[in-house]
């Protein structure tokens, strides 16, 4: 029987393949979650480097939040990713959920992220 960890990580690569495979060439925003935190990064898979990122611990929100664990957190979140991602001409991407399902913070954040101009 597989471990918790050996779950997520074979739905993590099951998602990512989905990804790569939808990707044609556009940056992934990839989403990780932690039970404190959220972190969210446009990566640019062809040279393996990231574009642009943003979380909860970034100056510029840490002091207004509340709660680095809520839904507002991850919508701040996704509104300050969309803006550094026009900084640097990004509007398109494909969107990594990896391993966790498209709900609550994840969600919040994809949705905010497209409220503020991106496209996926």
């Amino acid at each position: 029987m597989l471990s918790a960890k050996q779950l997520q990580e074979r739905r993590k690569r099951r998602s990512r393949y989905r990804v790569k495979l939808n990707a044609n060439g556009k940056p992934r925003l990839s989403v990780f979650r932690s039970s404190k935190q959220i972190y969210a990064q446009i990566i640019d898979d062809r040279e393996g480097r990231t574009l642009a990122a943003a979380s909860t611990l970034d100056k510029e929100l840490k002091g207004a939040l509340k709660s680095g664990s809520d839904t507002a957190a991850a919508a701040e979140v996704g509104k300050l990713l969309a803006a550094r991602a026009k900084d640097v001409g990004v509007g398109e991407v494909v969107f990594d959920r990896g391993a966790y399902r498209y709900h609550g913070r994840v969600k919040a954040l994809a949705d905010a992220a497209r409220d503020a101009g991106m496209s996926f």
